[in-house]
């Protein structure tokens, strides 16, 4: 029964030992250093849709249209005045117009990563601190007038043939 308590007494402390082991090599380490700017401390914030109509030769070609999610510090976004989404509109806007160059209907020319790079570039420079860190892209589309007008006919029609259906079946009862 001694050797029993003793051995239990000696499992124990040698438990104990490495635990504590364990902990002394870890804080030697570094564990627990700052987090990288993907994996916490920020908050990510969604747009609602930015539907920005594209003007050529005084006519409109179609919308852009887009969804965007930034990644902004907490603190920093209480600080500003004004609402960071009309921020991210606003230069959503400046940037199309600022670069009529960008033909949507080919989108082999849209570059992305320039999109996002300018968004986030000029909020920061707008607001004169690091307010926004990234720039991600929920939903990005571009439609044509005629793919516009398409979808508002069809909508249209369906909807006309539905309040038909619905008066034709209330007259048969």
């Amino acid at each position: 029964m001694i050797k029993f308590i003793a051995a239990a007494i000696w499992i124990c402390a040698a438990t104990l030992g490495a635990v504590f082991y364990s902990f002394q090599a870890a804080g030697e380490r570094g564990v627990g250093e700052t987090p990288k700017p993907m994996l916490g401390g920020l908050d990510y914030v969604k747009t609602e849709v930015i539907s920005v109509p594209l003007i050529h030769d005084a006519r409109i070609d179609g919308y852009f249209l887009t969804k965007l999610v930034y990644t902004v510090e907490p603190e920093q976004i209480k600080k500003l005045s004004i609402p960071a989404e009309a921020l991210i509109t606003d230069q959503v806007y400046s940037y199309l117009y600022s670069n009529p160059q960008i033909d949507f209907t080919k989108k082999e020319t849209i570059d992305l990563d320039a999109f996002r790079a300018a968004i986030r570039d000029t909020i920061n420079t707008r607001v004169g601190a690091d307010l926004v860190h990234e720039v991600l892209i929920d939903q990005v589309n571009f439609l044509t007038k005629d793919e516009i007008r398409d979808n508002a006919m069809r909508h249209r029609d369906g909807a006309g043939a539905t309040a038909t259906e619905m008066t034709k079946t209330s007259k048969q009862h």
